[in-house]
């Protein structure tokens, strides 16, 4: 059986599949180029790590039993400094939501992962969103995101 916290880990600093895992790709990211917008109209590649954080504290907060809802800080949030230390907090708090969620999920037994988040649907079937459901949406959306990182940072050397 597929062990979903082992595909959490991997996406997050583990030895992913599809590539580079999100800290190691985030950790490339150069300070000077994390608050560029390369591309007009697109979020910037701080703005992409915040959102991920976002997600991943609002995901450790319906695991462990909140209602869904938009995250505490916003699917969006807006870096407040441009700044190379503002950029090593970013990561790091990154970081530390990873570590936070993978530390909880480790208390979930087997029988757990099965059991429904409360207040989330499915749009298709409308049908009760598992918690191992949720935290394979999670690991999908780090790597749909490293992916655009990854090819933002090929910008001037980003």
């Amino acid at each position: 059986m597929l062990n979903i916290l082992n595909e959490m880990q991997k996406a997050f600093n583990g030895d992913a599949w599809h590539g580079n895992h999100s800290m190691q790709i985030l950790n490339n990211v150069l300070a000077e180029n994390a608050f560029e917008h390369f591309i007009p109209g697109a979020h910037s590649i701080a703005d992409i790590a915040l959102h991920l954080t976002s997600w991943t504290e609002e995901v450790t907060s319906r695991l462990m039993g909140a209602p869904s809802g938009e995250p505490i800080k916003g699917d969006w949030p807006i870096p407040e400094v441009k700044s190379a230390q503002a950029w090593e907090r970013i990561i790091f708090d990154f970081k530390v939501a990873n570590e936070e969620l993978i530390r909880q999920c480790t208390e979930f037994s087997d029988s757990q992962w099965d059991s429904e988040t409360l207040n989330e649907i499915t749009p298709i079937s409308g049908s009760a969103i598992t918690k191992v459901e949720l935290l394979n949406g999670l690991v999908q959306h780090h790597a749909y995101h490293a992916g655009q990182i990854a090819l933002l940072s090929k910008f001037n050397n980003a």
